[in-house]
């Protein structure tokens, strides 16, 4: 699944929050409808049955209530992508991850393999169950951790006792930390903790650029891995490391990969988000720059300039190489260059969760969800709070019939209108953001300061939690279908089949 992932540690953040978000993107040529859901603990399986990989897992009988936000087409799998549980904990997945053919041979992934004949006769071959992935790892983690550190922990005992059938990297974050782990093959892990004065940029490459290999099988303070990661990869020759710190390696050289694919579908990406946070420490552009987009040595983790705010990661989260010779939108550069990299705010952008946990609130508000849906050049990012019973239906009601009753499908109507008239729509886009923002924030502010006020315990909090949800979503829809009106008609009068003689 092509994602885009930014992570944000709580002293690089505007207000002391860890901040994890992720773009769920469709694979090319497919868009799969996403909504938002609670689940309860009556709700959560006991045994779990994955749909791709037929993989049977039996779950604990404790589980938390967490949100997430599925697919409204379950017939391949939940693909609950991302949310927040009960104790604050926020985690999404996943980012799909490349490697290469080295770590492939010698931890092969755990593809499901179909049986072959009829049972009970003759040459019959039963099917061979495969591994974990990205359907089913927030249903079977989010719901059971404490803490981010834990969730990672968590995850990683199961692709080394079920494997997985892909590589993915995967954040979890709570008040104070946050957690990226990424698969190795089909049953070794690694996973290193965000630095606080940092963000993390992660556009479907294996990231981590530096791993401390005694710290993972010792104190764990910052890096954990799965028990025998030194022996395989001294087994199978993957430390490609020449001299340094005997211990630290660059996973990236190990267990990633640096195709020509790459250099076009991932690293621009990972190039465009820092040149906007980080715009003056390099020089972005040209041949002389520090990075260009192609480089395989852009950094895995950076301290920003300034603080990083939610608007930084809608924007990051929305980019299509603005100012560069690369926008497909641009004027800049020739036609040979525009297009050329993929987008982050691409057509396929299903959904975009921005998790966000707040140390300085009580338990009971702590947490918030910020959701857009639909092509993130043009949707409208919405907060809403993790401590409830549901979701409002306009973020929840999402099925395969296109309606304008559903947050999904109208933003999905919006972007394919305004597209082929980007320029002309451009300011209802930016009125329409602003005001979703700007509301959305100020909705927020009230809500904090009157749950400080009542200093409501956090199941008493969830009432009126779910009751201030259902109030920003009812301004959400009435910001979205103005915008969508105005699309509408701006797209409508730059139909071609349009004459300046009127019969009226």
């Amino acid at each position: 699944m092509a994602c885009t992932t930014i992570l944000v540690g709580k002293a690089a953040s505007y207000d002391g929050s860890t901040i994890i978000a992720r773009n769920e993107d469709s694979p090319s040529g497919v868009y799969n409808p996403k909504r938002m859901q609670v689940v309860h603990p009556s709700e959560q399986p006991r045994h779990y049955q994955a749909k791709i990989s037929h993989v049977s897992i039996e779950l604990p009988d404790n589980p938390m209530r967490y949100t997430s936000v599925p697919d409204a087409d379950d017939s391949q799998g939940v693909w609950a992508a991302a949310g927040v549980n009960e104790r604050n904990v926020a985690m999404t997945a996943t980012e799909t991850l490349t490697t290469n053919e080295r770590v492939l041979g010698a931890d092969p992934l755990v593809e499901y393999v179909p049986a072959k004949g009829t049972e009970g006769e003759e040459g019959y071959v039963p099917e061979v169950v495969g591994g974990i992935g990205e359907e089913d790892m927030v249903t079977i983690t989010l719901p059971y951790v404490t803490s981010a550190r834990e969730g990672a922990r968590l995850l990683g005992s199961y692709l080394e006792r079920y494997g997985t059938y892909e590589m993915n990297g995967i954040a979890f974050s709570d008040a104070d930390e946050i957690w990226w782990l990424e698969t190795v093959g089909g049953h070794h892990w690694i996973a290193k903790r965000v630095p606080d004065d940092s963000y993390v940029t992660m556009p479907n490459q294996l990231g981590i650029d530096e791993f401390d290999l005694r710290d993972a099988l010792g104190d764990q303070v910052e890096h954990m891995c799965s028990p025998d990661l030194a022996e395989f990869m001294e087994r199978h020759h993957l430390d490609l490391t020449l001299g340094g710190d005997e211990g630290v390696f660059n996973p990236r050289d190990a267990f990633g990969s640096h195709s020509d694919a790459d250099h076009v579908y991932n690293t621009p990406r990972a190039w465009s988000m820092q040149r906007f946070l980080n715009p003056r420490v390099n020089f972005w552009d040209g041949q002389d720059a520090d990075f260009r987009p192609e480089d395989d040595d852009i950094p895995w983790s950076r301290v920003p300039e300034r603080k990083v705010t939610i608007e930084d990661v809608k924007y990051v989260l929305s980019l299509h190489y603005q100012g560069t010779p690369y926008d497909p939108y641009g004027s800049e550069g020739t036609e040979a260059t525009r297009g050329r990299y993929r987008p982050i705010g691409i057509n396929r952008n299903g959904q975009l969760a921005v998790l966000q946990i707040r140390p300085y609130l009580p338990e009971s508000c702590r947490a918030l969800q910020w959701m857009a849906y639909g092509s993130n050049a043009f949707n409208a990012l919405v907060p809403l709070y993790a401590n409830v019973d549901r979701t409002p239906e306009y973020l929840s009601n999402t099925t395969a019939k296109v309606t304008t009753e559903s947050f999904y499908w109208a933003n999905r109507i919006i972007a394919a209108l305004a597209d082929p008239h980007f320029n002309s729509c451009a300011v209802h886009i930016e009125r329409y953001q602003e005001a979703v923002g700007s509301k959305g924030h100020a909705a927020v502010n009230a809500t904090d300061d009157d749950m400080v006020a009542r200093d409501l315990s956090y199941v008493d909090a969830t009432d009126a939690l779910t009751k201030e949800n259902d109030a920003i979503a009812a301004m959400l829809r009435d910001e979205t279908d103005k915008v969508l009106s105005e699309v509408l008609y701006t797209a409508s009068e730059g139909m071609r089949n349009a004459f300046a003689r009127s019969d009226g």
